[in-house]
């Protein structure tokens, strides 16, 4: 019952290649799950556009957009700013900002006379480029 003695001319060698078929498995279902979940972080204010029979224009930097809702609540992305408050805020937030460029995407059902005072005040704060964002018409 003696046991054998291990050959003197077999050498052992170390393995030295990495199994990487659980990382490039835990990879991918992480890229599935942020493929999915990544559409559903989009999150953006119910507002319905007008539509126009304009093309628009390309903007080479990030537009900083104003919504006005149906109820007349205006918003700067997700913050709610007050009417009476509106020129102050934009004249401080477009001192640092290089793009000077300001769009408007207002419901279609805001009277126009709502929308018009927004653009004064805007216009007070010192911003003249102005746009309102529609979307094309179904035939165009």
């Amino acid at each position: 019952m003696g046991m054998a003695a291990p050959n003197s001319r077999q050498q052992r060698t170390v393995l030295s290649e990495i199994n990487v078929t659980p990382f490039v498995d835990v990879m991918l279902v992480l890229l599935i799950i942020f493929m999915v979940t990544a559409p559903m972080m989009q999150q953006g204010l119910e507002v319905e556009l007008p539509e126009t029979a304009n093309s628009g224009v390309s903007t080479s930097d990030e537009p900083f957009i104003l919504v006005i809702k149906k109820n007349r609540d205006v918003f700067a992305g997700e913050t709610k700013l007050a009417s009476a408050q509106l020129a102050s805020k934009l004249k401080a937030i477009f001192e640092t900002r290089k793009n000077k460029q300001l769009y408007i995407q207002a419901d279609r059902q805001v009277d126009y006379g709502f929308v018009a005072e927004i653009m004064g005040e805007i216009r007070s704060a010192g911003i003249y480029q102005i746009g309102l964002i529609t979307i094309p018409k179904a035939g165009q």
